[in-house]
C-alpha cells in the first residue's frame, strides 16, 4: 500500500482534531485554520505554550476526550499518534462512520500537496537542521512553508504557510497512528532529504537497532532516482544503509572524501566561525550563534541543501548569521547573580554528550553544572543505563532528577537514576540524586556561584525549573 496516496474527499470544510495539543498536531491545526478550515480539537492535557498558541487562533479545544466532542459531525477528523483505538472519541468516529486520517496523511493533502518536500530525518538534529534550511529558503526569497518540532526564534512559530514551491518537513521515525504502525517520514516523497544520524531510541516501539535501521532503511527506499539525499559521513548505521539505493547520494562531515566538508573551526563567543569546504574547495566563511559542532554538522547539511537551489553563498551567509535559533535548544532563559540558566531538549545519550560539550566552551569563566531529567520512554528505561555515566564527562556537578513518569514502565525494564549517580561518583565525577525538582532547586540555589552556567537538559517541562531557578537566584 502507498503511504502517500490521497485518502482524503475533496469537499472537507470542518475538521476535529484528536490529542490536538502536540507540537506537530498543534501546526496542523493552526496551518489548517490559517487556510480557511473550520477547526476543533480535543486533548487531556491543556496547556501553555499550545494552550495559547491554539487559542491566540481562535481554535475551539476542548478539555479531555468526549464523544460529544465529535457530535456535530466534521467531515475530517485527523487522529494524533498517541491516540488509542479505545479512545471515545475514536469509537463514536468509527459509529459515525467518519472520514479519518493520521497527522502526516492530512500534512500531505493540505499542506504538501504540489509542493517539492524537502524532508529531515535522523534520530539527532532534525529540528535545528530543518530550522536552519527553512531561514536560508525564506531570506533566499524562496517563500518556503514548514511544519517543525520547534519554535524558531526567527518566526515564533512552528509552522509556515508560504507561495513558494518548497516545504520544509521534519521527518518523524515514531509511529503514524493507532491504525497505521509505521514511521510517520514514510508519508512523504522528498524531492531532496537529509539523514543526520541513525542510533537507537524509542524504545517504547523499537525492540532493537535493526528495527530502527530498517525504518530509516524504508525511508532512504523510498526516495526517486531524481531525489537527493545528503548523509553524515561518520555514522556506520548510514554507511550500511546507504548502500544499493536509487537516490543521488552526497556526503557531509569531517571525512576527507565526503563532498560537504567542515573545516577550520575557532570560537568567539557569542559567534561560531567556520570554514565549509565543497569538494575539497573552500566553498566559504561562515558565523553561527549556535554551539557545538553537531549544530555546525546540521549547519553544513542544510548549506549543501541551500547550494543545490543555487542560492549564493553571501545570502546563506547572512541567514546563518541572523539565525536566532530554536526555543529549548541552548536556549538561555535568564541570568541571575551572573549564573546563566539553559534549557535544552536533550535527553538521548548522544545528544546529553554533544549538548554539554557545545555549551562548555562558551562559559569558560565557571563550572558547567549538568542538571538532567529522564523522562522519556527510552530514557525512563534502562536500555540506556551504562551508557549515560559517558554522557557527562565534560560537566563539572551533575545533578540527576528521579524520572517523573517510572509508573509507566515494568519495574523489571525502569532506569535507576541512583545508580546512573553511583557510577559517576565511582568515576571521579560529582553528581548529586534529587527525588524531585524542588530540591534541586533549593539544592543550586544554595550551590551555584558566579561565573556558573546551569544547563537543565529534558524533553518535559520540568516542572518548570528553568523560571523557578531564576526567580530563587
Amino acid at each position: 500500500m502507498d503511504l502517500r496516496k490521497n485518502i482524503i474527499p475533496g469537499n472537507v470544510k470542518k475538521i476535529h482534531l484528536i490529542a490536538i495539543c502536540g507540537t506537530g498536531m498543534g501546526a496542523l491545526a493552526c496551518m489548517l485554520k490559517d487556510l480557511g478550515f473550520e477547526v476543533t480539537g480535543s486533548d487531556q492535557k491543556i496547556y501553555p505554550p499550545m494552550s495559547d498558541f491554539l487559542s491566540s487562533r481562535r481554535i475551539k479545544v476542548a478539555e479531555g476526550f468526549n464523544e460529544d466532542n465529535i457530535s456535530y459531525n466534521p467531515d475530517l477528523v485527523v487522529v494524533g499518534n498517541a491516540v488509542t483505538k479505545q479512545n471515545p472519541e475514536v469509537l463514536k468516529m468509527q459509529n459515525m462512520g467518519l472520514n479519518f486520517c493520521s497527522m502526516p496523511q492530512a500534512v500531505n493533502r493540505f499542506i504538501a500537496d504540489n509542493k517539492k518536500k524537502i524532508v529531515v530525518a535522523g534520530t539527532h538534529g532534525k529540528t535545528t537542521t530543518s530550522s536552519i534550511i527553512s531561514w536560508i529558503l525564506y531570506k533566499a526569497g524562496f517563500d518556503p512553508s514548514f511544519i517543525i518540532g520547534g519554535i524558531l526564534k526567527n518566526f515564533s512559530s512552528n509552522y509556515r504557510l508560504g507561495n513558494g514551491e518548497f516545504v520544509v518537513i521534519e521527518g518523524d521515525e515514531y509511529d503514524t497512528a493507532f491504525f497505521d504502525k509505521g514511521p510517520k517520514f514514510l508519508h512523504y516523497d522528498p524531492f531532496m532529504a537529509v539523514l543526520t544520524s541513525v542510533e537507537f531510541d524509542h524504545a517504547d516501539i523499537f525492540k532493537d537497532i535493526s528495527q530502527v535501521r530498517h525504518a530509516f532503511d524504508s525511508f532512504m527506499s523510498n526516495i526517486s532516482d531524481k531525489g537527493k539525499l545528503y548523509v553524515f559521513d561518520r555514522d556506520d548505521n548510514i554507511s550500511d544503509l546507504i548502500k544499493g539505493k536509487k537516490c543521488i547520494v552526497e556526503k557531509y562531515g569531517k571525512d576527507s572524501g565526503s563532498y560537504w566538508r567542515l573545516g577550520s573551526v575557532s570560537i568567539e563567543p557569542p559567534l561560531t566561525i567556520f570554514e565549509v569546504l565543497k569538494q575539497g574547495v573552500t566553498f566559504g566563511i561562515f558565523k553561527t550563534r549556535l554551539v557545538g559542532e553537531h549544530n555546525l554538522l546540521n549547519t553544513l547539511s542544510a548549506i549543501a541543501i541551500a547550494d543545490s537551489l543555487n542560492i549564493p553563498a553571501g545570502i546563506i551567509s547572512d541567514a546563518l548569521e541572523t539565525f536566532k535559533g530554536i526555543k529549548r535548544r541552548q536556549e538561555v532563559r535568564g541570568k541571575k547573580r551572573n549564573i546563566t540558566v539553559i534549557d535544552d531538549f536533550a535527553h538521548h545519550p548522544t545528544a546529553v554528550r554533544e549538548t554539554i560539550r557545545a555549551v562548555k566552551p562558551f562559559y569558560p569563566d565557571g563550572r558547567l553544572i549538568a542538571v538532567f531529567e529522564p523522562r522519556t520512554n527510552s530514557s525512563m528505561r534502562k536500555v540506556f543505563q551504562n551508557i549515560y555515566p559517558l554522557s557527562f564527562n565534560e560537566a563539572d556537578l551533575i545533578c540527576i532528577r528521579k524520572p517523573p513518569l517510572l509508573k509507566k514502565i515494568p519495574v523489571d525494564e525502569r532506569f535507576s537514576s541512583e545508580k546512573l549517580v553511583d557510577d559517576l561518583n565511582n568515576s571521579g565525577k560529582v553528581a548529586h540524586y534529587f527525588p524531585d525538582t524542588e530540591s534541586i532547586v533549593d539544592f543550586l540555589t544554595k550551590e551555584a556561584r558566579p561565573g556558573d552556567v546551569v544547563l537543565i537538559m529534558s524533553n518535559g517541562g520540568f516542572d518548570n525549573i528553568h523560571d523557578r531557578m531564576l526567580k530563587a537566584l
